[in-house]
């Protein structure tokens, strides 16, 4: 074979060589949190993901983009965010025994067009000082009288708090609601401010003695050594409400309408829910996993055992306009 011909057989292989696989995920998690699973996933199979941190407006950038958006999948946090997403138009649903089987019919749409990957639990942290054990067992006994001037939380229309509102919504009605988000805010120490660590620090302050807050907090905090001082000053209680259990949100996955690389994407969507990458995702997050057979972190496993509330999720975010309503008539951030 003449040099020329080597050449040209050479380039001709390369040119036939296909593209590298690859899957584009839009994101509202801060990329360095989901990055672990993803090299993961790029190791095991060779296929490259490509993480877009929208903070904001990723409905409209999917919407403007339409047939041309180089995204395959979407991932985020909270019930409403998905939902929002999957009224817009913008997914397509993915008819796939494998997720069927990993992800439990609650923390799944109905139509297949998002599915959980992990949760965590809305919770009571309590100061360790101020608070006996027992004494705040349910999320109705955040109500009563007993804790007048000793709660803090952050704001009632952030989506963490619409969520457990919509819970109290679906297990007592609109009425209760109304009177039990009343109630709470009678029982506030201080105005809502902060994000959920502020209140634990308020806590620690001496400015409350229970504060509402998700559980992966207790993670980040532990991680912080400014914050391990406030996150030793109190122990998480798990409520639960009194004929269901502890209320959970969800993060979550969905297959976009335009996905370019759908293939690839729906064999990433299969290795989140696998066992390892599970372990993984829930770890880095300090959150639990959907897949009942893989285990949570041993930090998260040491806060305590709880039962989830088994309402689905979509129906909580079906709830979630009366919610606003209600925290808006009760003036609860007032």
């Amino acid at each position: 074979m003449t040099l020329r011909t080597t050449l040209l057989a050479t380039a001709a292989s390369a040119v036939a060589m296909p593209a590298l696989a690859e899957v584009n995920i839009y994101t509202t998690r801060q990329p360095e949190l989901i990055q672990p699973v993803m090299e993961a996933f790029t190791e095991e199979t060779g296929i490259e993901v490509n993480l877009a941190y929208i903070e904001e407006g990723i409905v409209e950038r999917l919407q403007a983009e339409s047939e041309r958006s180089p995204a395959d999948l979407v991932m985020t946090v909270d019930i409403a965010n998905l939902k929002q997403i999957a009224d817009a138009g913008v997914l397509q649903p993915v008819e796939n025994e494998t997720l069927m089987e990993a992800v439990p019919e609650s923390l799944r749409s109905d139509e297949n067009l998002w599915f959980g990957l992990t949760t965590r639990a809305r919770i009571v942290y309590a100061s360790k000082e101020r608070v006996e054990d027992g004494e705040v067992t349910t999320y109705e006994d955040l109500a009563s009288d007993t804790w007048e001037g000793r709660i803090c939380t952050r704001s009632g229309t952030h989506n963490y708090n619409l969520a457990l509102l919509s819970a109290v919504i679906e297990h007592h009605g609109e009425e209760y609601a109304r009177q039990w988000a009343a109630d709470v805010k009678d029982n506030l120490a201080r105005r809502p401010q902060g994000n959920d660590r502020a209140q634990v620090r308020a806590i620690w302050a001496g400015e409350c003695d229970i504060s509402l807050g998700n559980t992966y907090y207790m993670g980040l905090m532990l991680r912080n050594e400014e914050q391990q001082e406030w996150a030793d000053s109190v122990r998480i209680v798990f409520p639960e409400f009194e004929e269901g259990g502890t209320h959970v949100n969800i993060s979550g996955v969905g297959l976009t309408q335009s996905a370019p690389n759908e293939e690839e994407a729906i064999q990433l969507m299969e290795y989140l829910v696998s066992p390892g990458a599970q372990e993984i995702y829930a770890e880095v997050n300090n959150e639990y996993p959907v897949l009942e057979s893989a285990e949570p972190s041993d930090l998260v496993a040491s806060w305590g055992e709880f039962t989830p509330d088994d309402v689905n999720l979509a129906d909580l975010a079906d709830h979630r306009a009366t919610a606003l309503r209600i925290m808006e008539e009760v003036d609860f951030d007032g």
